[in-house]
């Protein structure tokens, strides 16, 4: 519109070039989240089947993790809570969670040291 014009090839290397240098600066202005996490989960249907949708809200209610899921055990649970530290790169103090067993059993394996409240 301004006169400029551009290449395709000329924005893909641009992206090249600066594309990482800009994701580096937004993800270290990214606000941490807060030490207290909320666990919760929806039933969802997907093409007639249930699903699970877990999701990790810390306490400003920010959405801080989701994962879809069909399984609702000890082992989706650690799948989740391993997934959890990896993307975030910051513990919480506390995570709240409803009295499913299976959060307890998975946290006590992949987050030692985190309290665990029941809601």
């Amino acid at each position: 519109m301004r006169g400029v014009t551009l290449t395709y090839e000329t924005v893909r290397d641009w992206c090249l070039k600066f594309g990482q240098t800009f994701a580096n600066e937004l993800r270290r202005r990214r606000p941490r989240p807060c030490d207290k996490w909320h666990l919760d989960e929806m039933f969802i249907k997907i093409n007639g089947e249930d699903h699970y949708l877990w999701r990790v809200v810390d306490q400003d209610g920010n959405v801080l993790d989701i994962l879809v899921q069909s399984r609702r055990n000890k082992k989706a649970a650690k799948r989740f809570f391993r997934k959890l530290p990896k993307g975030l790169r910051h513990v919480p103090r506390v995570i709240i969670t409803d009295k499913l067993k299976s959060y307890r059993a998975a946290k006590a394996e992949v987050m030692p040291g985190v309290e665990h409240r029941p809601a």
